[in-house]
């Protein structure tokens, strides 16, 4: 199984992406094939439909872990009620070749007590690329975002029972769709 996480903040120490590096961390303890892809790390050039064929390295090697990709994970900051602008550019790159028929987890930190506008802009934009949304999503906010920002601070970053609950779940999906196996909606 192999997994492409899209850390889609512009801010280096971003919570939503220790978020995606909790993940990551998790699913490489349960040996699970998993690429984090960085926006802050590898910023891509504004989308244009006169220039489909990008020939930014980024934009390729994103493309590429797409393409190959089982499952993705999106991670953004909520921003004005939405997704940050790095990932839906980032998003923008990409399409339904991309995200057909693939399991896709939604993560969002928010600034309140949980980014839920964000989460469903995110879903939105993955029915419209084919992809299936996972039943459950991720959302930190508050309280919760001090908690991973100071676990970061120390060099240890674990997910709460609810994200783990979520991951699993997530993965379950997965699982069950990269082997043809029937998906019963719930």
């Amino acid at each position: 199984m192999k997994i492409v996480i899209i850390a889609g903040s512009n801010r280096k120490d971003a919570t939503s992406t220790m978020l995606a590096k909790a993940l990551e961390a998790q699913m490489n303890r349960l040996f699970v094939e998993v690429k984090l892809f960085n926006l802050y790390e590898t910023p891509l050039p504004f989308y244009s439909p006169d220039d489909i064929f990008n020939s930014h390295d980024g934009v390729r090697e994103l493309q590429r872990l797409m393409l190959e990709a089982d499952g993705i994970v999106l991670t953004t900051p909520e921003y004005h009620g939405g997704m940050s602008g790095v990932l839906k550019n980032a998003l923008d790159h990409m399409g339904k070749l991309h995200f057909s028929g693939k399991p896709v987890l939604s993560v969002s930190s928010a600034g309140g007590a949980v980014g839920v506008s964000s989460l469903q802009q995110m879903q939105a934009t993955v029915r419209n690329l084919h992809g299936i949304n996972s039943p459950e999503w991720i959302s930190i906010g508050g309280s919760q975002r001090s908690i991973y920002e100071t676990e970061a601070a120390e060099g240890v970053i674990v997910l709460d029972y609810r994200a783990k609950e979520a991951l699993s779940i997530f993965m379950e999906l997965v699982k069950k769709i990269s082997s043809g196996e029937k998906v019963e909606a719930s």
